[in-house]
């Protein structure tokens, strides 16, 4: 592997897709984000024009091609990338002048990496879904839910904003304590209370309840700020709950001490989610690095590197951590 060699690391998610750009020896030399790059989220045309813009900007100031790139790895979520479907993608690469080597890899595994290159430790990602996993010898050995809105992804952004919706709703039928939380989601939702009743039921929670089945269910995930948000016991009571349902997971993979790398807006900031987190662990989160990362960028480029038969290590982690911050 020459010095000359480029490679891609793409980040590529069901909201947007990072592109970096690197060297054989980790420097970044170009980074761009696009549009929606994960196939079953927004469909394979969509996906595939989200990176391809995201590459683009990418090989931009080092006025490159894609025909000049060996290796491109695609970090997503879902098993379909993973078993290596992705002709959606490889057709339109392969179109553009690219005639090297793609790879998939777990979105989870470029949150690790983008946090440590050790090849032992835990990762756990708790943004709009959730999910906590053990890395050992550099690959994915053990995974606990991320199993979805429907079945899973307890404690993430959609568990607490579904949560903050019912606990509203229980407000307005008066079949729970009153919250600020009302007022929070009212507001939010553009919905301007109405004292009228019919059949004994206020306007308002016709509104909401309207509004709320008339969103997709994933759109849930919106009200979560407003429970960090407010001061609020009931908003106090479903974030901490949100934290014990993280530490759950995490505790069904956690195996020993190493680098715990966290990802995601639930649980990367510090708040009552953190707190319960880590007191529901106790004595089990001794000997636990934590490492927060704001996406997995970084981790996408060290599985470009790895694909291209790097060995990532510590001083190369940093060199391309270090140089994709200039891009930013």
């Amino acid at each position: 592997m020459g010095h000359n060699t480029l490679m891609l690391g793409l980040d590529a998610g069901g909201t947007s897709t990072r592109a970096v750009l690197m060297t054989s020896q980790g420097e970044c030399v170009g980074y761009g984000v696009g549009g929606r790059g994960n196939p079953i989220a927004t469909g394979p045309d969509l996906a595939a024009q989200g990176v391809l813009d995201a590459v683009a900007l990418a090989l931009a100031p080092s006025s490159r091609a894609l025909a000049d790139v060996s290796v491109i790895t695609v970090a997503m979520a879902g098993q379909k990338a993973a078993e290596g479907e992705g002709a959606w993608l490889g057709d339109r690469l392969a179109a553009e002048g690219f005639a090297g080597r793609l790879t998939f890899e777990s979105d989870l595994l470029a949150t690790y990496f983008s946090g440590s290159v050790e090849p032992f430790g835990y990762a756990i990602v708790a943004g709009t879904g959730a999910c906590a996993v053990r890395v050992s010898g550099g690959r994915i050995a053990g995974t606990a839910d991320g199993l979805g809105w429907l079945l899973g992804d307890r404690g993430s952004g959609f568990w607490i904003g579904r949560r903050v919706a019912r606990a509203v709703v229980r407000d307005l039928d008066d079949a729970g304590p009153a919250t600020t939380l009302t007022g929070a989601v009212l507001e939010h939702l553009d919905i301007v209370e109405d004292a009228t009743r019919r059949e004994g039921r206020s306007r308002t929670l016709e509104n909401l309840v309207g509004a709320l089945y008339g969103a997709r269910p994933i759109e849930l995930a919106a009200l979560a700020p407003l429970a960090f948000a407010a001061d609020d016991q009931v908003a106090e009571s479903i974030l901490r709950r949100a934290g014990e349902h993280l530490a759950d997971s995490f505790a069904a993979v956690l195996s020993g001490p190493g680098p715990l790398v966290v990802g995601g807006s639930v649980l990367f900031r510090p708040s009552a989610v953190r707190n319960a987190f880590m007191q529901r662990l106790g004595d089990a989160a001794a000997g636990l690095e934590l490492l927060p990362v704001v996406d997995g960028a970084v981790g996408a480029g060290v599985l470009a590197l790895r694909a291209g038969g790097a060995r990532p290590s510590s001083e190369m982690h940093i060199r391309l951590r270090e140089s994709l911050s200039h891009f930013r």
